[in-house]
């Protein structure tokens, strides 16, 4: 009887020796790309024969090297703060002061350029939060809580005031448009707010604003504050929303208003923002009108954002600056920022007594005479080794380490 001959044997050798036939071939590859991308770095007349003759052998790798640096000048491009001469920056701002006074629904949206004069880093930004990750530096811990309103943020409260701005939509979690006075009911804070803890356990969830930083024990995916509904005895979670998460908290994240309001709008004020989070949102961009039936887009940002082939107009500038030249053109006087005036203090819930050690975030002070929460002025626990906060930065390495694995 004839044997049948080994099937299975004879495959696996085979899958073993396409294995190492592609891994061989990749070695191959690697040497030409190596070889041809250390005769390109040389001046042509430095070249010799043999290097001449190589890059005439391996014209695929050449090409494909010549690619690579195109797409590498693009991105540097791209991430070049430009600004615009004094004389440009005046004329553009004209143009912005007439279509806000004619705009019938203006919306702002806003990044974290607007509170980068706050010393709050941006994250794309030449020093951003993430250019200096994706460096491989650290980033320094800072507490986020004793920054103030910008000029922006009390210029943007004052269009408000005036009926000049209908609506804000911020992907800020600083809070520093709350607590410049602007009302809650026209602003949508999009990635949450980091003064605000929330019961999602009550029905509807119950929200208890605090005068510190809340987000001292979360971080992607874990939201839970360590502190207790005074109403339910559920845990409290924080509102943000890390990169790569999807949120559901009806405030203040808002998004119901921020969605009416783009329905709205038939102009869009972008400021300090790339833009790079913001395009994803579908709802805030009308795309599903006509060209010419979507609202007129401005964007002011020192960067290059994926908006900006759409945009009536660039402006290339810092958003105080920009929102200062504004409201001069406009006649209107900007506010200066008073802690006096803070609404924070107003709609901040005192810690219960036994929490009052929940955190080691600092606290922060009302202004002289005015009366905040007491509970023992909530005072925060003495220890030094406070937690990092959980909202800052945070995503950015999870997304990082998910990208490495996958590779």
């Amino acid at each position: 009887m004839e044997e049948e001959p080994d099937t299975g044997n004879s495959s696996r050798a085979e899958r073993k020796a396409l294995e190492k036939a592609k891994i061989l071939q990749r070695e191959r590859e690697r040497k030409v790309f190596t070889l041809v991308g250390r005769v390109l770095k040389k001046p042509e007349a430095e070249r010799s024969e043999e290097e001449a003759a190589a890059l005439l052998l391996h014209r695929e790798a050449v090409d494909e090297l010549c690619r690579r640096q195109i797409r590498r000048n693009v991105l540097k491009r791209k991430q070049e703060e430009v600004y615009d001469a004094a004389d440009e920056l005046k004329s553009k701002v004209k143009q912005l002061a007439a279509a806000v006074q004619q705009a019938n629904h203006l919306v702002v949206y806003t990044g974290a350029g607007i509170s980068t004069a706050a010393s709050i880093p941006d994250y794309r930004g030449p020093n951003g939060v993430w250019t200096q990750l994706q460096r491989g530096r650290t980033v320094g811990s800072s507490d986020l809580s004793k920054a103030e309103p910008t000029v922006t943020h009390m210029c943007i409260r004052m269009l408000h005031k005036e009926k000049l701005v209908k609506h804000v939509v911020s992907q800020n979690c600083d809070g520093l448009h709350l607590r410049s006075g602007l009302p809650r009911e026209a602003l949508s804070e999009l990635h949450g707010n980091m003064f605000i803890e929330v019961c999602t356990a009550c029905s509807p969830a119950r929200e208890f604003l605090r005068l510190f930083d809340v987000t001292e024990r979360t971080s992607l995916h874990r939201h839970g504050t360590g502190r207790r509904c005074s109403h339910c005895g559920s845990e409290l979670r924080d509102t943000i929303v890390h990169f790569g998460e999807r949120g559901t908290l009806e405030q203040p994240l808002n998004w119901k208003g921020a969605a009416e309001a783009a329905k709205e709008a038939d102009v869009i004020l972008c400021l300090g923002s790339s833009l790079k989070v913001l395009k994803k949102y579908a709802c805030l961009w009308s795309m599903n009108r006509p060209a010419n039936k979507r609202p007129k887009l401005y964007i002011v940002n020192l960067q290059w954002t994926p908006k900006d082939d759409l945009a009536v107009l660039k402006i290339h500038g810092k958003c105080d600056d920009v929102m200062s030249l504004l409201m001069e053109e406009l006649g209107i006087q900007i506010p200066k920022y008073s802690r006096a005036d803070d609404p924070i203090f107003n709609l901040a819930t005192p810690l219960c007594p036994e929490e009052i050690q929940s955190h080691t975030r600092e606290v922060l002070a009302a202004a002289d005479g005015q009366e905040g929460p007491s509970a023992e002025n909530e005072q925060p626990s003495e220890e030094t080794s406070s937690l990092q906060g959980g909202w800052f930065g945070r995503g950015y390495s999870k997304g990082r380490r998910k990208k490495k694995r996958a590779a």
